[in-house]
């Protein structure tokens, strides 16, 4: 059987996972850890680092590290780490790369393809940015699947000899998805989903971020230099974590450098005050839940299970939330963190024909609406940017639906098929896909000749236009693939050229790279005697590098790492 593998690539985390005996299971990375952290870094030689050693220079080398990335897909936004400047696909081209070398070396074979899931808010620019991604790669990928459907999978395989109504709520690092769905029979129906691609944990915690800073700024001094600033955010995101399991905690910072000078800070934060800062966040996600419900026709008293993805659904504010307005409390039976990967998974082993899953069945909708561009005489006056739907969301996909257009003017010849995504009332609050002309249409009053558009879009995300003049029976038709901002397949390979151009360090120097960089980032946050120690004990594990003795580096390495978890404390 072919060897096709399900990919969260994530805006905090990535994984990699397939179905093995019809259970889904996440593969490891080489570190031996599920979760491979989705920064990339240029170290001081010009070798890139992927993952773990990556996310472990963000505090001490911010202008090289770049993190979070997938919120930038399908944009023109280039991150520029050292001498090379990277556009979001190529960032997550590298992640892509590091989950497939990783788990071909754990399975001892090839990958033959991936499905990859993406937020079920992700516009059709972000989504053929994906692909792009998976393309620069090499990592052949047909199907594109939604996060929370995913998660559903993963759910519904466990769950698939029970009749019920649920609601998925995926909170990840930089996305937020609602999906409403039924399962009955195995078969899993996805009723409707909405969301918000501009909001996850990131943003509860670049809230937590301006509001600390304001404070130190007040009493200690302004936190001015782009290290400082990193350590602020580390000491957040730690802060934050310790708040998910104690009502309490304290934020503390050591030779915190401002604008007033060097300062020792520390600061007793509770739960209640931290919330209290994410009130306007907590507000934005019940608004695509009730869009969900809404679309799904149901009501919170139909839904009989709420299940919560993500890693940020771990913050009790979020639980609290979801048993606020379905009346219940919610469920994690998976892992928040790796729910969406086990899914996949399991689409993975449906693309491969495993009989494990043959009987599971699983319909999506199409999460925006899309239609065309379309103007009109009203009241003598002409108004044209009108956005005229033609494929709901909402709408189970696979999909086709038509639309008659007539012409405008007297003796009009051509139109302009200007297809849009969205859900405003005007074409320019909208994403536009493309245009074509239909040309030729047979001369007559306004109004007299027509056209037929069919929209007709699959579970790949894959968006035809056939246009049909009624009076001749001529037709066009237009496949959106490729849709603009994307990377043209010229760009693709000279970006997959670029990428095996970089110097990349060796797999097996890897884990002491990840605990070097580990050490530096917590010696930048000591002082005194446990700043000493610990810089004792990267000194003498940088001798014992420069030897390439393993005898001597591998348990000089696990006392560092184990000095390092210490002094965390």
């Amino acid at each position: 059987m072919r060897t096709v593998v399900g990919i969260d690539l994530g805006t905090t985390n990535s994984l990699l996972a397939l179905l093995v005996d019809g259970r889904p299971e996440v593969v490891p990375n080489h570190e031996g850890n599920l979760l491979t952290p989705s920064a990339v870094s240029i170290d001081d030689d010009g070798h890139v680092l992927v993952g773990a050693p990556a996310l472990a220079r963000a505090t001490t080398h911010p202008e090289l590290t770049a993190t979070s990335f997938k919120r930038d897909m399908g944009s023109d936004v280039v991150r520029r780490l050292g001498k090379r400047s990277f556009r979001p696909e190529e960032l997550s081209a590298l992640v892509l790369a590091e989950l497939r070398r990783d788990a071909e070396r754990e399975l001892g074979r090839a990958i033959d393809e991936a499905v990859v899931t993406v937020p079920a808010y992700f516009g059709e620019l972000q989504r053929r940015a994906t692909r792009d991604a998976c393309e620069i790669a090499e990592l052949p990928v047909e199907r594109i699947i939604n996060e929370p459907t995913a998660a559903a999978l993963a759910f519904g395989l466990h769950e698939v000899d029970r009749e019920l109504k649920a609601v998925v709520l995926d909170l990840g690092g930089g996305t937020f998805d609602v999906t409403v769905l039924e399962i009955m029979e195995g078969v899993i129906e996805i009723q409707a989903s909405a969301g918000d691609s501009r909001l996850g944990g990131d943003d509860f915690l670049d809230v937590m971020v301006e509001n600390i800073t304001v404070r130190i700024g007040k009493d200690w001094g302004k936190v001015e230099d782009p290290i400082s600033s990193a350590r602020v955010r580390q000491a957040c995101e730690r802060t934050k974590r310790q708040l998910t399991g104690s009502a309490t905690a304290r934020l503390a910072l050591t030779g915190l450098v401002t604008a007033n000078g060097t300062h020792d800070i520390e600061l007793e934060l509770d739960r209640a005050e931290v919330e209290g800062m994410w009130r306007t966040l907590l507000q934005r996600i019940k608004m695509p839940i009730r869009r969900a419900l809404r679309d799904a026709k149901q009501s919170p008293d139909d839904i009989e299970e709420v299940l919560l993805v993500g890693g940020a659904t771990r913050m009790p504010c979020i639980a609290s939330l979801a048993s606020e307005l379905f009346g219940r409390l919610p469920r994690r039976d998976l892992p928040p963190d790796e729910a969406v990967a086990l899914g996949a998974a399991v689409q993975a082993g449906l693309k491969a024909g495993d009989a494990a899953v043959e009987d599971l069945v699983v319909t999506d909708v199409a999460p925006f609406t899309m239609g065309v561009a379309t103007a009109d005489y009203l009241g003598g006056q002409y108004i044209d940017d009108i956005y005229t739907p033609i494929l709901e969301r909402g709408t189970v996909l696979p999909a086709s639906r038509m639309k008659t257009l007539s012409t405008l003017a007297d003796n009009q010849r051509e139109v302009v098929v200007a297809v849009y995504q969205g859900e405003h009332s005007t074409c320019a609050d909208n994403t536009k896909l493309g245009e074509y002309r239909v040309k030729d249409i047979p001369r007559g009053r306004a109004g007299e000749q027509s056209v037929d558009v069919r929209f007709t879009y699959d579970l790949n995300g894959v968006l035809e236009v056939e246009s049909t003049v009624k009076g001749t029976g001529a037709q066009t038709a237009v496949v959106f693939q490729r849709t603009p901002g994307a990377l043209s397949p010229k760009q693709v390979e000279q970006a997959r050229k670029a990428m095996a151009a970089l110097k990349f360090h060796p797999r097996e120097s890897l884990p002491n790279r990840t605990a070097l960089a580990r050490a530096d980032a917590l010696y930048a946050e000591l002082s005194g005697m446990d700043r000493d120690v610990l810089g004792n004990a990267i000194q003498r594990f940088r001798i014992a590098l420069e030897t390439q003795d393993d005898q001597l580096i591998t348990p000089l390495r696990e006392q560092l790492l184990s000095l390092v978890s210490q002094l965390r404390r």
